[in-house]
């Protein structure tokens, strides 16, 4: 089970921490991401990290959001800074059972995902 939080609401050049935190599951040998989808568009990758820490961030998040993991919690965070409007969206955390990512924006390599949680720049 993958139960996200953090989310809400934050002026533009604002930061906010996501939290995803695993049960059930030592998922320290897996990839992990975080995805958004805002209203009317598909759901897209933001960043990964695979088991020995290597990341990959979207094109636009980059240079301000981070995905630092803490496997003694079994939970993963995406931090993101200097937030703009286009930053709203639905925020969800996905995990893969291989170790590393091939392709990580690719849905299908996820196996578990959690519930969402909402990030409103305005």
């Amino acid at each position: 089970q993958l139960v996200e939080s953090g989310g809400g609401s934050v002026q533009a050049g604002g930061s906010l921490r996501l939290s995803c935190a695993a049960s059930g599951y030592t998922y320290s040998s897996n990839c992990m991401a975080w995805f958004r989808q805002a209203p009317g568009k598909e759901r897209e990758g933001v960043a990964a990290i695979d088991s020995d820490g290597r990341t990959d961030y979207v094109a636009s998040v980059k240079g301000r959001f981070t995905i630092p993991r803490d496997n003694a919690k079994n939970t993963v965070y995406l931090q993101m800074n200097s937030l703009k409007p286009e930053d709203t969206a639905m925020y969800y955390c996905a995990v893969a059972l291989e170790p590393y990512f091939g392709d990580p924006w690719d849905q299908n390599e996820y196996n578990f995902w959690g519930q969402g949680t909402q990030v409103t720049v305005s």
